[in-house]
């Protein structure tokens, strides 16, 4: 085993060597992270995991050209690419069908996954989510235009926090580490290059095919978000039939981090209604 919490399982996912973590029994639960520098699926999902391992099996892979998964030489990193390694993890592990919960990023893919395979996908949960088209935000213009360095890296984390007393120099120096191993800068700068206008577009599915999704959808955001306005989620609200919409108050990018308890118990009981 590894010293490092951010490395977990291995497996081959749609031919990439794939670093996941699984916690847990029951029915699955896919949790796909954002697409902060250095991030992992550890770093996004790390006090989600044990709570809802509780409840359910939960798997948390790091996407392609993330974290510890493989990043192939040639590599187009787009939408279709980490849709077919989400699904393909699934498939490794002969999953046919789970929940999923999507942050930021991880949110379009999430959306995507419900609306091209829609079979795999039992309940939805969008967590500040990105998968509609907006105007590109400062904060997410800084996130996906980062150079690393100490002092960016701060930076970036006072705009993701509501709650600064979250953003110690510690946690600075930690994720600033992270974005600077061998390989993730590099292909970090490759995924979201200017114009960043056109990421966002890239990671956008058209809202004919968003107001198609059936699934029981929990949508999730922190009204003080200054990456991804909450307005994106209030969009999502109006075009997915069957979903509600729980807004955080004093909350930034990071529900998940800023309001822990109260996250993973609404997430919870929202993907398993009727439990006692």
């Amino acid at each position: 085993m590894s010293a490092n919490p951010e490395i977990g399982r291995s497996i081959a996912a749609n031919g990439i060597t794939t670093n996941y973590h699984d916690a847990g029994r029951g029915d699955v639960v896919l949790l796909l992270h954002g697409s902060g520098p250095g991030v992992s699926a550890w770093a996004n999902w790390r006090l989600v995991i044990p709570v809802l391992a509780e409840r359910f099996r939960v798997l948390a892979p790091d996407a392609v050209g993330f974290g510890y998964t493989e990043r192939p030489a040639g590599m187009r990193y787009d939408l279709d690419a980490w849709v077919a390694h989400a699904a393909g993890l699934l498939d490794a592990l002969d999953i046919g069908r789970a929940h999923v919960i999507g942050n930021s990023f991880g949110g379009s893919l999430a959306l995507a996954l419900a609306i091209r395979q829609p079979a795999r996908v039992r309940r939805l949960v969008l967590m500040g989510s990105v998968g509609v088209e907006f105007e590109l935000t400062p904060g997410l213009d800084k996130t996906w235009g980062y150079t690393p360095s100490l002092g960016n890296m701060r930076e970036l984390l006072d705009i993701f926090a509501y709650d600064r007393r979250l953003v110690s120099d510690e946690l600075a120096r930690l994720r600033y580490e992270a974005s600077i191993q061998p390989g993730f800068q590099e292909s970090f700068a490759a995924m979201f290059p200017a114009p960043r206008q056109d990421g966002i577009r890239r990671l956008a599915s058209p809202e004919q095919d968003i107001r198609r999704i059936s699934q029981p959808t929990l949508i999730v955001h922190g009204r003080e978000d200054r990456v991804i306005p909450p307005a994106t989620s209030l969009r999502l609200f109006e075009l997915i039939p069957n979903a509600e919409l729980h807004m955080f108050g004093h909350c930034g990018h990071w529900t998940q981090i800023e309001h822990t308890a109260r996250f993973n118990r609404l997430v919870g009981d929202f993907l398993a209604p009727g439990e006692p």
